[in-house]
Order: C-alpha cells, then sequence, then structure tokens
C-alpha cells in the first residue's frame, strides 16, 4: 500500500536575515560636575537603583563654606536696607519740609513780603533736600541690588552643594562602575553607567543593499532565547564605511531575560516566491530510502 501526495506550488515567504546585539533604549554614563573627593559610594556594578537615589556622595566642606559666605552676605545687605530706609524716609521728610517751605516764600515773595534774600535761601534749602532726597533713594537701589545679588549667590552656593551628591536619573541597572571611596571626582569624569530596565532593542547590521527594503514600523521576527515578535523603530542615517552596513534598530517586549550584550538575529520578511511543498514526510521517506 502506498499515500499519494500531491506536489503544488505555494507562496513561500521571502526573508533576510540580519545578525545584532541587544542594546537598552536609555543608558546614562553619570560624571561629576564639580571636584571633590569620594567620600561615600554606595552602589557595585550590578545593582538594581531607583530614580533619585544617592550613588556617590562628595566631600562639600568647600560648598558649605560657599553656602554661609553667601547667606552672610544676604544678612549683611538685608540690614543695609532697613538703615537705607531709615534715611530714605527722613530725607522725604526733609523734603516735603522744604517744599512746603519754598511755596509759602514764593506765594510772598511774588506779594513783595519777602526779600531776595530770603526767597533765595528756601530755593537753596530746596535743592539740597532734593539732591538728599535722590542719594538715598539711589543708595536704596544700590542696596536692593546687593540683596538680589546675594540672593543669586545663595542659589548659586546651594545648586553647587547640591552637585555634591550624585544620583541615578531613573529606574535601572548600574552596568559599570568607575569610582571608589576617597577617588578624587573631576568634572566631566564618567563614575558609572546605567541601563533602564525593560527597555531594550536590538541593533541589526544590515546589508546595503538591503536597505531599500526595510521600513520603520516594518514586523521583524527576532531569534534570542526564543522567538519575539517586534517592529523597526529606527535605522541609522549613516551608512558604516568599513562593513557597507546600515544598524537598523528594533524595539523588543519586555522580556525578564533580557541583557545589553546578547546576541541576536532578525528574521525580516520582504515578500513571497513561489515553491513546490513537498511534505516533510515524503523527503524523509526518499532519504531514508536512498541509504537503504
Amino acid at each position: 500500500a502506498v499515500q499519494v501526495r500531491s506536489v503544488a506550488p505555494v507562496d513561500w515567504p521571502l526573508t533576510y536575515e540580519a545578525t545584532g546585539t541587544v542594546r537598552a533604549k536609555n543608558v546614562a554614563v553619570i560624571s561629576g560636575r564639580v571636584m571633590a573627593y569620594a567620600r561615600q559610594v554606595n552602589f557595585r556594578a550590578g545593582d538594581r537603583v531607583r530614580a533619585g537615589q544617592l550613588l556617590v556622595e562628595l566631600d562639600s566642606q568647600d560648598f558649605d563654606t560657599q553656602v554661609r559666605q553667601a547667606e552672610a552676605a544676604h544678612r549683611e545687605a538685608s540690614e543695609a536696607l532697613q538703615e537705607v530706609e531709615g534715611a530714605v524716609e527722613s530725607a522725604k521728610a526733609n523734603l516735603d519740609l522744604a517744599q512746603a517751605t519754598f511755596q509759602r516764600m514764593q506765594d510772598l515773595f511774588q506779594k513783595k513780603s519777602i526779600s531776595n534774600q530770603e526767597y533765595d535761601e528756601a530755593t537753596a534749602r530746596l535743592k539740597v533736600a532734593l539732591a538728599a532726597y535722590e542719594m538715598a533713594t539711589a543708595k536704596r537701589r544700590q542696596v536692593t541690588s546687593k540683596i538680589n545679588q546675594a540672593a543669586e549667590g545663595m542659589k548659586a552656593a546651594a545648586i553647587m552643594k547640591e552637585y555634591a551628591r550624585v544620583t541615578a536619573p531613573f529606574d535601572g541597572v548600574v552596568t559599570e562602575k568607575r569610582v571608589e571611596l576617597g577617588d578624587l571626582v573631576t568634572p566631566g569624569a564618567p563614575l558609572a553607567t546605567v541601563e533602564r530596565e525593560g527597555a531594550y532593542r536590538l541593533e541589526a547590521s544590515v546589508e546595503e543593499s538591503r536597505l531599500s527594503e526595510i521600513r520603520v514600523g516594518q514586523s521583524v521576527s527576532v531569534e534570542l532565547e526564543r522567538t519575539l515578535e517586534a517592529r523597526v523603530s529606527e535605522i541609522a542615517p549613516s551608512v558604516d564605511s568599513a562593513s557597507r552596513s546600515y544598524i537598523v534598530k528594533i524595539d523588543l517586549p519586555s522580556m525578564p531575560q533580557l541583557r545589553s550584550g546578547m546576541f541576536g538575529r532578525a528574521v525580516f520578511t520582504l515578500g513571497k516566491r513561489s515553491v513546490l511543498e513537498v511534505p516533510a514526510a515524503v523527503i524523509a521517506f526518499l532519504y531514508e530510502y536512498r541509504w537503504t
């Protein structure tokens, strides 16, 4: 007895395979902003950290001194303003008196009731009072400006003090540690690398000749520990001159086993072609018959 199977043409997916490496979408290289010695280092490579968690605390004695100096300058300027306000009030009172006196003298002068000298003396007193008032108000503006400068100095000193606390920018995993207790931290020097967990993608190298067949949003099968369905999220605009390939970035679904640096394959479906479909059992039978 035999079985008969029909062999007929069918549409077969036309695919292209590219290899790549799993990378985290968000990677932060954390560095210091000020020069100081590391007083505390609160993490190790592989630790999971939370956003805002203190990673490195620097020696802040110099910054504390700057804060106190700025606060003292602000207090001094505030106390000077109180004195100046009193001087302004006194000058304003003298000016009001001088203006009232001048007004009476002017009326009397127009009636020929006082001499020219008396009128000139009233005019001079008014000018002196006005000049004293303007000087007092100018002094008040200067002191107010000093208060504002001192307030800005306090803010700047507080910011510099805050720079002594290096924190995690987001929830993630520390993949690299570059600082130890007692190290001199300089501005811009890397202290740690943190990757955001749960947001990974496969960066696959695609041949230049295939790039026209791949587009953003295209569905892709990614083979890691198991096969995942993903989509193309980004295509690098520049080509690698050595390999003549582009980097295609494929967003991966959340998966606990994913780690940065893992090897993966991306299988792109580029169309279909017509092929003869032969049942696997027939192929197995022919193979076995050949050797028997």
